[in-house]
């Protein structure tokens, strides 16, 4: 497999998770999930790159952005989980109630 079809398979990937922003606004769950979308093309992008250049650096940097991503993931449950406690719903035109 070439470095083309590795970067199709990214820009599909980014595309996805950026169509599943816009299209879904109103699920917080959805939009988690578009944003890791859109951090696994990029990593794969990075890979793609490392490979093609014969540089370790795109892999390493893939594990960092893993880690930031994983911790993105448990702080956004966490706030959703303690947002679905308090209001009972998801809906993000909701979150703005938080405000203080």
């Amino acid at each position: 497999m070439s470095l083309h079809h590795f970067l199709v398979l990214g820009a599909i990937l980014f595309t996805i998770g950026i169509v599943g922003i816009f299209l879904n606004r109103r699920n917080m769950i959805i939009i988690l999930m578009s944003i890791e979308l859109i951090l696994l093309a990029v990593n794969i992008n990075f890979v793609a790159f490392s490979h093609y250049l014969h540089d370790v650096s795109g892999q390493i940097f893939t594990f960092f952005v893993m880690t930031v991503a994983a911790a993105e993931a448990a702080i956004g449950l966490a706030i959703l989980v303690a947002f679905f406690r308090n209001r009972s719903t998801i809906d993000v035109e909701e979150i703005d109630s938080l405000k203080g």
